[in-house]
């Protein structure tokens, strides 16, 4: 309820301009019981963002639906699109990039993971692998969200698809080799 109230008031002015008595007055609760739940609004909007992206990674973190994963989570942030555009060009850019870090990193963990069970790859090496397709997943969709939200996400995941394919197992298959090399 507390989101939906923030979502709410974010369509009819900027976070800056939103208090927690506004947040409490429009959901029909006092300030204090905001307290209990949140320690102030950027804690709300931190938790929204990572419980819509939650809901969209839900059974979607394999090599074969990361895509599909990837595809959900443009589509959160499109179905929110005041609450994203709003929430971007009012909190930090590092704030946004932590949340889509953490979020992307997940995913990409689990299907590295994945990529890598028959290839003798260090944990540190696997997570560099999700590491640097992290970087690249969100710094495509900060440029896509920065654009306005212009451009076609499915295309972008479908491009991003394209150049993925094949291309963790061949970064598992190279440290597996620098591996054995550095053994003789």
């Amino acid at each position: 309820a507390l989101e939906q109230s923030l979502k709410n008031l974010l369509l009819k002015k900027p976070l800056t301009k939103i208090t927690i008595n506004d947040i409490a007055e429009d959901c029909g609760i006092n300030r204090m019981t905001f307290y209990y739940h949140f320690k102030d609004i950027y804690n709300l909007v931190e938790w929204s963002c990572l419980e819509d992206a939650k809901r969209a990674l839900d059974e979607n973190k394999t090599y074969e639906t990361w895509q599909q994963g990837f595809l959900q989570i443009f589509e959160a942030v499109q179905d929110n699109k005041p609450f994203i555009l709003n929430v971007y060009h009012s909190v930090s850019q590092k704030k946004i990039e932590s949340y889509l870090y953490k979020l992307t990193y997940d995913l990409l963990a689990d299907v590295v993971e994945e990529e890598c069970r028959d290839a003798a790859v260090s944990g540190e090496d696997k997570a560099l692998i999700a590491e640097f397709y992290k970087y690249g997943f969100v710094g495509m969709m900060l440029h896509w969200i920065d654009g306005g939200m212009k451009a076609d996400y499915r295309e972008l995941v479908q491009r991003l698809s394209t150049m993925l394919h094949g291309s963790i197992l061949n970064a598992a298959r190279n440290f597996e080799q620098k591996q054995s090399a550095s053994w003789r």
